[in-house]
Parts: C-alpha cells; sequence; structure tokens
C-alpha cells in the first residue's frame, strides 16, 4: 500500500475496535480499484466522541464507519441525517461532504443485498429473533420488502414492544412474543424466513443456539443468521438438518461496507472480492482470533 500526500482517509470508530474486519475488506478494495484510499481502525473513547468527529472535518476525512457504542451518541454530531438512519435510530456510516457531515445507516440495505440473492420477503411470514441494534435495523428493512407478517421475537418483551412501535407506520403487520412463550413454537414452524439478530452463537460460544431443535425449524424456510464467526453456527447447522436454506452473517458486513465505500468512493465496489477475502480470513483463523466484540454491526 501507498501513502502520499494525496491519500485521502476512511476508517471506523469504536472501542474497542482493534480486531475490525474492515480494514482488510475496505483497503483490499480499494486497492483492487487502484484508488488512492486507505483505511484505518481509530479507537474512541466515549468521552472523546465529540473531539473525533470535529476531526474528521479539520483532517478532511472523507468519511468514516460507526460502531459500537457510538451509533446512537454520534448523531448529535452529524449535520444531516438519511431517512434510514432516523429510522433506525442509528449511524453506522458518516460521509463527509465538504465539511457536511451525513450519517446514515447502511444496515438494513446491506442485510437486503445479502438476503436478495437466495430469497424474497414480499408475502412472507417472516420472524426476527432478537430487538437490540442489528434487529432494529433488518426489521425496519424487512418492513419495506412488505411482508405478510413480521414477528419479533425477543427474550424481554417490553423491548420487543418497543420496537413494534417504531415500526407500525410502515403499515405492515407487526407483532411480538417472548423467546419462551408457548406461541413461539407454532410461530417458528409457519414462518417462511426467519432471521436471527444476537449474539448468541458467537464465538467463543459456539455450540450455543436460539433454537436447540432442529424439528422446531419449518423444512422450506430460509433461515438468515447475523453472526458470521464462527461462519457456520450451531443455528444454521441445526437449519441445515432441518432441510432448509441458509445465509450465514458474512453477506450483511460486505453488504453494509459496499454501501459506504460507493459513497465514499463514487465507485462500485468489488463485492466479491470483499466477500471472498474475509470468507478466507475467517476460515484460515484459528477460532476466536477474530474476537466476539469486532462481531458488531460495522
Amino acid at each position: 500500500m501507498h501513502i502520499a500526500g494525496t491519500t485521502r482517509v476512511t476508517g471506523v470508530i469504536g472501542d474497542p475496535v482493534a480486531h475490525s474486519l474492515s480494514p482488510l475488506m475496505h483497503n483490499t478494495a480499494f486497492a483492487h480499484k487502484g484508488l488512492d484510499f486507505v483505511y484505518l481502525p481509530f479507537q474512541v473513547h466515549a468521552a472523546d466522541l465529540a473531539t473525533a468527529m470535529a476531526a474528521v472535518r479539520a483532517l478532511n476525512l472523507v468519511g468514516l464507519n460507526v460502531t459500537v457504542p457510538h451509533k446512537v451518541a454520534v448523531m448529535d454530531y452529524c449535520d444531516e441525517l438519511t431517512n434510514d438512519a432516523t429510522s433506525i435510530g442509528a449511524v453506522n456510516t458518516i460521509i463527509n461532504r465538504d465539511g457536511v457531515l451525513v450519517g446514515d445507516n447502511t444496515d438494513a440495505q446491506g442485510f437486503l443485498g445479502a438476503l436478495d440473492g437466495v430469497g424474497r420477503v414480499e408475502g412472507m411470514n417472516v420472524m426476527v429473533i432478537g430487538a437490540g441494534g442489528a434487529a432494529r435495523a433488518i426489521a425496519f428493512g424487512l418492513t419495506q420488502r412488505q411482508p405478510r407478517r413480521l414477528t419479533i421475537v425477543n427474550r424481554s418483551l417490553g423491548r420487543a414492544l418497543q420496537l413494534v412501535e417504531t415500526l407500525k407506520p410502515s403499515g405492515v403487520f407487526i407483532d411480538c412474543i417472548g423467546l419462551h412463550d408457548e406461541l413461539f413454537a407454532e410461530r417458528l414452524r409457519s414462518s417462511q424466513l426467519i432471521v436471527h439478530a444476537t449474539s448468541c452463537g458467537m464465538y467463543p460460544c459456539c455450540e450455543e443456539s436460539i433454537i436447540g431443535d432442529a424439528s422446531l425449524l419449518p423444512q422450506d424456510a430460509l433461515v438468515c443468521d447475523i453472526v458470521y464467526n464462527p461462519l457456520k453456527t450451531k443455528l444454521l447447522s441445526l437449519a441445515e438438518q432441518a432441510g432448509c436454506k441458509t445465509l450465514d452473517g458474512l453477506g450483511m458486513l460486505v453488504g453494509q461496507g459496499a454501501i459506504a465505500f460507493e459513497a465514499w468512493t463514487g465507485v462500485k465496489a468489488p463485492v466479491p472480492l470483499m466477500d471472498q477475502v474475509l470468507r478466507r480470513k475467517l476460515s484460515s483463523c484459528v477460532s476466536g482470533k477474530v474476537s466476539k466484540k469486532s462481531q458488531a454491526d460495522e
């Protein structure tokens, strides 16, 4: 990688951020496209967020990705917010447009882009398991594709209810149930698309699964897991046993990164290469070298 006075700087801010896969993904893409860009990880403590955002302007950074714990707090430092960022209530990408900092959230569209290659949403009974930041973005994206029914499942029913309230303006029929509710198994069996959006099953807890019995999964369903370390989670293994189609979590990471790449550079992202380099990295790592904390939505 050649760094010169003309090199444009992008990166990711978070705490922690040292194990992020995004530098590998973006720097590989920049080199492949022959772009004079570099992507760097910046560890930023919560108390220093305002200073870091001022530095984006002062140093004329092209933009940033934002990961935990700053995705909500950083909204206060953006000059403009996209509709997705406002609706989801979080920012994971910042674009510096001549000193105007635009906050965006590419998670929803990143997930939908990955999903488009393997399944559809319109007219389907869809279940999202989880009600945290990733689940919120995914559920928002899914409502744009007009499912027949969207069910939010979460351990804390109160948090699931809050998510349902934010999604009501979509006009889609949305309800929620507790993870241990008697209705869960029944609703699971009637779902054609099941999206797991919690950290359950992530390294080092690879033998954990939010669904413990393959017989609960409908054979014709598509099961998606946003966890990408390991690439094949226990949930996806159970889904394969049940005869389901599966989608691992790397597609969402690559998809959201590709949207940011194109916003910063104006160049079409080399998505297959970005996916390939990360799959190679994850496959060659001894489990756990990509830490649990690096799994955060980037």
